[in-house]
This record gives C-alpha cells, sequence and structure tokens, in this order.
C-alpha cells in the first residue's frame, strides 16, 4: 500500500486527475453556497449569451445554466460515485467467493455472470428504465448496478484463482486460519488494484450510463442533473438555434469528471501491471539519445 502511494504521488497525471475531480466534488458539496438560486427558477430571457449577470447563459426557459450546472454535479456525481461503488462492492464479492470456494458454487457463478454478460447492456439498461417509466436517480442506480457488476467480478475471479494456488494461501490453510481470514488477510489486499482500476471503470461508466438514460428521457425531468441538462436542450434545439452554452455546459462537466477520472485509472494501470511503468523510462531515453545525437553533431 505505501509503494502504492508513493507512486501515485510519482504520477503527475494521477495528480491532475485528482485534482479535477475534488475541484467538481467541492462544487457539488459547496453548491448551496456558490449557487444559491433555485435552478428551476426563470431569471431571464430564453437562450440569453453568457453575460455577466449569467455568465454560462440560460436555456429556452429562461433558467441559469450555471445554477443548473452546479446543482447538476450533485446529482451526477452522487449516482456515479454511489453506483460505481456499488458495482464494484457487488462484482468483487461474486468473484471472490466464485475463485475461492470453487466447485458447484463456482459452476452457478460463473453462469450468471455469462448470462448477464451476453445480454448487450445499454439496450438493457433501456429496456428496464422502459418498463419502469419515468425514474428517478435511486432507480437508475439500482437498474445499472444490478446489470453492470459481471465484468468486475469476471476480473476478480480470474484474479483470485490466480491467487489461491500460491504458497502464501497453501500455508494459511495448512496453519489452519479460517476462509474468511485468508480472503480478507491474505487474498483482499492482493487485489487491491484491480479493485481499484474495477471502481473508476465503474463509476465512469455509471456516469455516462446515467446521461444516456436521462437524454433518452427516462430520468425525471424535474430532478436537476447534466443528463437531463443535456435532454432538455435537445428538446429546445439549443444547437440548431446556436445556443451552444446550453448543451457546452453539462457535456464539459462529464468530459472534466470522465477526464479526472481516466488520469487516475491510468495510474492504478501502472501499480497493477509494472510493465506500463517503462513509459517515464523510455521518455528519458528518448531525451538522452536525441541529447547525445545533437552533442555528436556539434563536435568537430
Amino acid at each position: 500500500m505505501t509503494a502504492a502511494l508513493k507512486l501515485i504521488r510519482q504520477q503527475r497525471k494521477a495528480i491532475v486527475g485528482l485534482v479535477i475531480i475534488l475541484a467538481l466534488c467541492l462544487m457539488a458539496v459547496l453548491a448551496p453556497v456558490i449557487a444559491p438560486a433555485n435552478p428551476s427558477a426563470r431569471v431571464g430571457r430564453s437562450h440569453q449569451p453568457p453575460t455577466i449577470e449569467h455568465v454560462m447563459g440560460t436555456t429556452k426557459m429562461g433558467r441559469d445554466v450555471y445554477t443548473q450546472f452546479v446543482w447538476g454535479a450533485r446529482t451526477s456525481i452522487a449516482v456515479g460515485f454511489a453506483t460505481g461503488i456499488a458495482i464494484t462492492v457487488l462484482g468483487t464479492v461474486i468473484g471472490l467467493i466464485a475463485g475461492y470456494v470453487g466447485g458447484r458454487t463456482d459452476a452457478a457463478l460463473d453462469l450468471a455472470t455469462n448470462a448477464v454478460l451476453v445480454i448487450p447492456n445499454i439496450p438493457l439498461l433501456i429496456l428496464l428504465a422502459s418498463f419502469a417509466g419515468t425514474v428517478g436517480p435511486l432507480a437508475i442506480m439500482a437498474i445499472i448496478a444490478l446489470t453492470s457488476w459481471p465484468w468486475g467480478a469476471r476480473m476478480t475471479r480470474s484474479q483470485t484463482l490466480a491467487l489461491r494456488t500460491r504458497d502464501f494461501v497453501t500455508a494459511a490453510r495448512m496453519i489452519g486460519e479460517p476462509g474468511w481470514r485468508i480472503v480478507f488477510v491474505e487474498l483482499l489486499p492482493n487485489l487491491l488494484p484491480l479493485i481499484g482500476i474495477n471502481l473508476v471503470g465503474s463509476i465512469i461508466y455509471a456516469i455516462v450510463a446515467q446521461t444516456t438514460l436521462e437524454y433518452l428521457g427516462f430520468g425525471d425531468p424535474l430532478q436537476v442533473s447534466w443528463g437531463t441538462m443535456l435532454y432538455n436542450a435537445q428538446n429546445s434545439s439549443a444547437i440548431i438555434l446556436g445556443a451552444w452554452w446550453d448543451i457546452g455546459a453539462p457535456a464539459a462537466g462529464i468530459a472534466l469528471i470522465g477526464l479526472g477520472l481516466a488520469l487516475v485509472n491510468f495510474t492504478f494501470d501502472e501499480i497493477a501491471n509494472p510493465q506500463l511503468r517503462s513509459g517515464p523510462a523510455l521518455s528519458r531515453w528518448l531525451r538522452l539519445n536525441r541529447a547525445r545525437n545533437r552533442n555528436l553533431e556539434a563536435a568537430p
């Protein structure tokens, strides 16, 4: 764990990603302070361009885009992180049980995992949301979490199968350690980089999936989020009318949170796969090689 934290501190992209994520999360938490107005209130003219009074312009209904952007971050980020955590926990538990217990339990859980995996995820989400009708954030979280855990479970199961035959696990069994202690003390710490990759990827997917469902009209129109902002902007033909700010603000928020999470995920990849750490060394070698060539050319 200490080595992982040291590696994260050495990675500039991880620091940049964390700064982006923390800035957006802080904005969402402080929404009542930095955007105290009601995001659903009409405060200006229809599709008013950005001005000093309305720094991100207004929507077709005359609502302030900046206020909606700040309050929408609360819903989108909260749903994304909560759903990502739920997906990760569910996938990790199922993968650990299947990989460690083995036998019929592994076969049954592997069959369930494959059954969910073969179904196209986004069409399945749309189908479930269409049956549920207009759904709120909690229903969207449940739909995404219950249909998106198999990838994490599959990865965790494969790594657990590889680890359970290692010498330290065999030694723990021989000295009579209980199964729960082997799982939580011996196996789980070795799965942390993989769990981190699964968590960050699940959060990114959850935010995109939530936005997709809300953009298609399955979200609660009374609940302000980046997805419902895009839905309302599309319904009001914002792009055709030249109101780029109406779509640009929520799209920028989704892109920024995705960029921050992706930068952090690159670091988890390098922790899980040390071969990927050769990138900085290769860059240094190329710089030294270029410097040596310049010196040779400058020599008489």
